[in-house]
């Protein structure tokens, strides 16, 4: 994993579309603080876990003032389909070149049963409504991870 980002950095900018085909930007959040987490795959057991964690607790995290925002490498059209069957209701965001996964150290190896690939990694960062960057975690597991968030940030 390359290029780690700390607490107290200015997050870096992005501009990625939803599975509806909006675009959500670091500029356009300006003002607002927001999580932006990213996940391998969509529709795949880990990533399922972890974005209805986010869905079920969405309300706390939305009262506290915080926006919601997944990345994935998937399609927009993946995106949909698994906002759909999971009925999740804040933005899935693309990222099928993994720039903005690269841009935030979210992109490397991994190992994957006896396989080692390249890909996004699972990671959190909660960005302050100035653009600084006020928790960036990685290696994340989805089990536990929301509620542990949410101490973390007394939500």
């Amino acid at each position: 994993m390359a290029n780690t980002l700390t607490v107290g950095q200015q997050a870096p900018d992005f501009s990625l579309q939803d599975a509806d085909g909006r675009t959500y930007s670091k500029e356009g959040l300006a003002g607002q603080r927001f999580i932006l987490y990213f996940y391998p795959k969509a529709a795949t057991p880990g990533c399922t876990t972890e974005a209805c964690d986010f869905r079920d607790n969405l309300a706390s995290l939305t009262a506290g003032g915080f926006a919601v925002l997944g990345v994935s490498p998937d399609s927009p059209e993946e995106l949909q389909s698994f906002a759909a069957d999971e009925s999740l209701t804040f933005p899935l965001l693309s990222d099928p070149d993994s720039a903005v996964a690269k841009a935030y150290g979210s992109f490397g190896e991994k190992t994957i049963g006896d396989r080692t690939v390249e890909g996004t990694l699972r990671s959190t960062f909660v960005v302050d409504e100035s653009g600084t960057l006020q928790l960036a975690e990685y290696n994340v597991s989805p089990d536990g991870h929301v509620r542990r968030l949410r101490e973390t940030l007394d939500v």
